[in-house]
């Protein structure tokens, strides 16, 4: 009854509308004893509650207005069912609504601010809260390992990567008796031999191109075998021919260069212990994931291959031809190259930017420094993070504070051939160009043009520095001499791990040695 005389007292905001769109008071009905009474609004005018007894159960018509539980409205955030700091509904409480915390699966991008969209959206212009809600569901989709969008590239990349190295361990106990390599030396990483890792597909030089003294050597040029477990030179384990070390029937004529092209992509599923792939499988599932989730499963595998392949070919230009490299580490530091773009251009909408910054940063820095140790490639690193920004350039959004400049809407990522304009207006990307290539640039601002001009750069880069470097790693061969600092320390001869040397041991025979054993037995990326 308190609350009954609390509500009487006051009169309603509900029914102290003149609009039109009310529905007309019912025929005066005879007044209840019950405290539902009729409310006094002026002198001119008086109108009866329709409800004449507390279990009444009225039908009400339909007004044009929508209620305060319409679609249009958010019940989530304080004001819901205002719109532009103005009710869209005649049937507001007086009370005002208490703020609610956000929900816990609001959480955007790492570190931005989920505090941004309950306390900014509210009173805001329709055109910020069209752009504001949409970014707030878009990184809704990226919480959970197996919620919302599930990342198939990096789920079937995984389990591909894995199975892989199972059968590693299986072809090196096979081989030499045991999974892991433990004669003529301990693989620190523990895994298989890094000549079985050759047989398999890593990339390595000779069993790609023709090497100086050896196709054109008069005398044979015997190699370590894959099942070789000594490092005696004179052992039957270590007189194998190339053929027999690179597998896939690499070279059948000694005299004959081998062209196994692919070791520029295999590579990317072969890992050289269970430590190797352990990180970079946690990095993938943990960053790779995210990323594939917010650009897209043809995007991610795009930047994921394209910096993987170029990672091995810029370390098969420029690292010492006797290390064989494997690992996904190039195509992960694409990724890498990614998160940093996606950072930088949602710097203002982050909760600490700071602090994401120093995280990537820390990650960079540390595999750098890791891949100054010997028998490290560290040009696959270098050239993965490359290649990463590049193409990052071309297929990520423009950073928020241009789109801003340029009145862009915040679209999610969406297939190439179903691409909104701009302001979301219509069709734009190629189906929007090949429809109305006028329409296209038509009222297209300065910012739009320089920041096009430079993703066609961007692009073009791309395309050179694959060609550029293909032409010189099979034609040209051009290398430089400060480059090695790039992957080594000049410390204990460091800078000349992997350089391949011949020696005469017999007047009838050649062995293959570097400065660490036959073939670096240091090489383990």
């Amino acid at each position: 009854m308190a609350a009954n005389e609390y509500f009487n007292d006051r009169p309603s905001s509900h029914y102290s509308r003149q609009d039109s769109d009310l529905p007309r008071p019912r025929p005066r009905l005879p007044l209840p004893s019950s405290s539902y009474s009729a409310y006094k609004l002026n002198n001119a005018e008086t109108v009866v509650s329709p409800i004449t007894d507390p279990f009444d159960d009225p039908t009400y018509p339909a007004y044009k207005q929508r209620s305060q539980q319409s679609l249009g409205a958010d019940s989530m955030y304080h004001g819901a069912g205002r719109i532009g700091g103005r009710d869209v509904s005649p049937y507001v409480d007086d009370i005002p609504l208490r703020p609610q915390p956000p929900p816990k699966d609001s959480e955007d991008r790492i570190g931005q601010d989920r505090r941004r969209f309950y306390s900014e959206v509210d009173g805001a212009s329709p055109a910020f809260a069209k752009q504001a809600l949409p970014e707030r569901s878009r990184r809704r989709r990226m919480n959970g390992m197996f919620s919302g969008k599930i990342s198939w590239v990096v789920y079937i990349l995984t389990l591909i990567q894995v199975s892989v190295f199972i059968a590693e361990l299986i072809k090196n106990g096979v081989l030499t008796k045991t999974p892991i390599e433990i004669h003529p030396q301990f693989n620190p990483m523990i895994g298989p031999s890094i000549y079985v890792l050759i047989n398999m597909g890593a990339r390595y030089v000779p069993c790609m191109r023709s090497t100086p003294g050896i196709q054109n050597s008069t005398i044979p040029v015997n190699w370590p075998c894959p099942n070789t477990t000594t490092s005696d030179v004179t052992s039957p384990m270590n007189q194998c021919t190339l053929s027999e070390l690179c597998g896939f029937s690499g070279a059948p004529n000694p005299q004959t260069a081998p062209n196994q092209w692919f070791r520029f992509i295999i590579p990317i599923f072969l890992h050289a212990g269970i430590i190797h792939i352990s990180f970079n499988m946690l990095l993938q599932l943990l960053l790779g994931r995210e990323m594939e989730k917010l650009i897209g499963s043809l995007r991610f595998a795009l930047v994921y291959f394209s910096s993987g392949i170029f990672g091995f070919i810029l370390g098969g230009n420029f690292a010492p031809s006797g290390i064989a490299s494997t690992g996904a580490s190039g195509a992960l530091f694409g990724v890498i190259a990614l998160m940093l773009l996606d950072l930088l251009y949602t710097w203002k909408t982050r909760r600490s930017p700071v602090k994401d910054l120093l995280w990537i940063g820390l990650d960079i820095v540390t595999s750098f420094v890791l891949g100054l140790l010997p028998g490290l490639d560290n040009f696959a690193h270098i050239g993965g993070f490359l290649m990463g920004l590049m193409l990052g350039v071309c297929i990520l959004h423009s950073p928020n504070a241009l789109r801003q400049r340029i009145v862009a809407a915040d679209l999610p990522y969406t297939p190439i051939n179903t691409a909104q304009k701009c302001d979301g207006s219509g069709d734009g990307g190629i189906r929007g160009f090949v429809k109305e290539p006028r329409e296209f640039f038509k009222d297209r601002k300065p910012l739009w043009w320089g920041w096009s001009l430079l993703r066609v750069g961007a692009l073009v880069g791309v395309l050179v520095c694959f060609i550029v470097l293909l032409n010189n790693f099979y034609k040209y061969r051009t290398t430089c001499s400060w480059c090695k600092y790039l992957t080594c320390l000049p410390v204990k001869n460091w800078c000349d791990v992997g350089n391949i040397q011949l020696s005469n041991t017999t007047s009838s025979k050649r062995d293959l040695f570097s400065p660490s054993g036959p073939v670096d037995l240091s090489a383990f990326f």
